[in-house]
């Protein structure tokens, strides 16, 4: 037990870190790797390596997500600004250099290989993005004279224009979301709300109309009749095949057919083996942390806190529904990870570093009174990147 008398660094980190946040986090970390002992090894198998393959790697990188999502959460909010900074420039960078040195799959260039590792830049970018626009906005509204809002939307276009380069309009539209949220948490007024939305829905269109992949898989989804929709009718079929208490570790048998059983589609093989109330159970986890962050968000009288905190919680809770609801057939496939569960290196220290960020921002701060005392509350002080 760690003594409040006790000064370090980590006793002061202990005593002011949100513990059932912590507590969430972790759960889903290891949680990933347990998951993937059920839906990794039949895909090993179809590819004919090691069995175990994919889950020596899910345990591979969860230790230094680990360390990320721990050593994240120490910072201060100046820190995880300029931390901020460096990770979008960084995977600007390699976004750029994706297009003309990745390498495709299924008609996208979404990964470059670093040092024998393939590295997915926008899983990378979305935290960080999401963060420099929340620093913007807050700044725009402290200071009348920083073009905060313009910056912002310069961002936006970068950041989507990027992407659909790929092409990747899941990440695109996720992005476009959790931007536009954060717009509405700041407090826009509703005639820029309903053009951003008018803005938006344009987009989908223009997306359906000139992108033959979105073309093909919103088709698919309204007409399964017009493609071939294999994968979710089968994971479809994984929900059904568990019930409510699952077929048990491992008896699985509709999983190994399923082609992305240890990705996208992880969730269908926990329905599978552990069940709907599992399943329950996951999305219970989930949404706890969506909304224990905005409860932070809510109380936090720092612009920059505030924003910050919303949009990586709304960012974390977004691509979760998007993933779980493509399990579920309710939208179309977007090829989007569950943050901690699915496979995926890229995926997986991404997340780790948006759950420090989160962690790091709602630790609790001091505050001085003007009566000279020191309260402790959720507050963190503004000031400059």
């Amino acid at each position: 037990m760690v003594s409040r008398a006790d000064r370090s660094r980590f006793a002061e980190w202990f005593w002011t870190v949100d513990h059932y946040l912590l507590a969430a986090f972790s759960i889903l970390l290891v949680s990933g790797v347990v998951f993937a002992f059920a839906a990794s090894p039949p895909v090993a198998e179809r590819i004919g390596v090691d069995t175990f393959y994919f889950v020596k790697r899910q345990a591979m990188f969860t230790i230094p997500a680990l360390g990320i999502m721990l050593a994240a959460s120490l910072m201060t909010p100046r820190m995880v600004r300029r931390a901020a900074l460096v990770l979008f420039t960084i995977s600007v960078v390699l976004l750029i250099a994706t297009l003309f040195m990745g390498f495709e799959t299924k008609g996208a260039r979404r990964w470059i290989y670093i040092a024998g590792v393939s590295v997915q830049a926008s899983e990378y970018l979305k935290p960080a993005f999401v963060v420099l626009i929340a620093f913007l906005l807050s700044e725009s509204g402290r200071r009348r004279e920083v073009p905060g809002v313009l910056f912002a939307f310069i961002l936006f276009a970068v950041c989507a224009t990027l992407l659909v380069a790929q092409p990747d309009f899941g990440q695109t539209m996720l992005i476009g979301m959790v931007w536009a949220a954060l717009f509405f948490l700041n407090g826009i007024s509703w005639v820029i709300i309903v053009a951003l939305g008018i803005i938006g829905i344009a987009g989908l269109f223009a997306a359906y109309a000139f992108l033959p992949h979105v073309t093909s898989r919103v088709d698919r989804f309204l007409d399964p009749s017009t493609g071939d929709t294999f994968q979710v009718d089968t994971a479809l079929e994984a929900f059904m095949s568990g019930g409510w208490f699952g077929r048990g570790p491992g008896e699985g048998t509709v999983k190994r057919i399923l082609p992305d059983s240890h990705a996208d589609f992880i969730f269908a093989v926990v329905g599978e083996e552990f069940g709907v109330i599992a399943c329950l159970l996951l999305v219970v986890v989930f949404a706890f942390i969506v909304i224990r962050g905005l409860q932070h968000a809510s109380r936090d009288q720092d612009a920059f806190g505030r924003l910050a905190t919303a949009g990586l919680v709304v960012l974390f809770g977004l691509q979760a529904t998007i993933n779980l609801s493509v399990n579920l057939h309710l939208v179309p496939s977007k090829g989007m990870t569950l943050p901690f569960i699915s496979y995926g290196g890229s995926s997986l220290l991404a997340s780790a570093m948006s759950a420090g960020a989160i962690l790091a921002l709602t630790r609790k701060r001091p505050r001085p009174m003007s009566n000279d005392t020191v309260t402790v509350s959720r507050l963190s002080p503004s000031s400059l990147m």
